[in-house]
């Protein structure tokens, strides 16, 4: 899944934004709200975190703008106050979390609000004797536990969730890597061949010409 993490606290924005990616998510981060504005106009987002006091545009404003849009939006604000929860939801948040937080909940909170934004599907994901299992982020094959890196597991994610249709490297770029990443890039060709050999024989994952790619 892709997320957008817009916080003016470079620190926490940074360190949150490195724990998302280990969780096998492209992560982009904006530390104000008119960056933010910006990325939503011309990225696809499952998920913003977005930190309630925004400099350049608050982010009460930012969350009045994407609402109504397919991204999900998890508020954040140093304010626990019950009336303060009920305005952020109120003004189109999907969830609602304060600060200081528990990373483990920030990631099952942002798992649960991405489930909204895609088409219903199991959990647990099986497909050519390979077993995907999104909660635990543990993946295997005939029972063999397979090691994957963070982007070797979202590629194999996005594979799964087409359920066999082709997905195309401008895909696999836009939901497994973020903004930063050179479209001209052999990335994914290296990142495919490491997953290849990782799942071992049979081969699952055939090359569609001037496609892309399907499991």
């Amino acid at each position: 899944m892709r997320i957008l993490v817009a916080e003016d606290e470079r620190f926490l924005a940074e360190m949150v934004a490195e724990g998302l990616r280990e969780q096998a998510m492209a992560v982009d981060v904006a530390y104000d709200g008119a960056a933010a504005l910006e990325r939503l106009a011309v990225n696809e987002y499952d998920v913003l975190v977005l930190d309630r006091d925004l400099p350049r545009v608050h982010g009460d404003d930012v969350c009045r703008q994407v609402t109504g849009t397919p991204v999900r939006i998890l508020m954040l604000t140093a304010s626990g106050e019950l009336h303060e929860r009920v305005d952020g939801l109120n003004l189109g948040a999907d969830d609602y979390l304060v600060k200081p937080f528990a990373f483990d909940e920030l990631v099952a909170r942002i798992r649960a609000l991405a489930r909204r934004t895609a088409r219903p599907l199991p959990p647990v994901l099986r497909r050519a004797g390979i077993t995907l299992d999104s909660a635990r982020r543990a993946a295997s094959r005939d029972g063999r536990r397979l090691p994957l890196s963070p982007k070797e597991y979202a590629v194999l994610e996005v594979l799964m969730r087409a359920q066999g249709a082709v997905v195309s490297t401008e895909d696999l770029l836009e939901r497994a890597w973020d903004e930063h990443i050179d479209p001209f890039t052999t990335v994914v060709k290296v990142t495919m061949s490491k997953l290849r050999s990782k799942l071992g024989d049979p081969p699952a994952i055939v090359t569609v010409p001037g496609g892309g790619y399907r499991l």
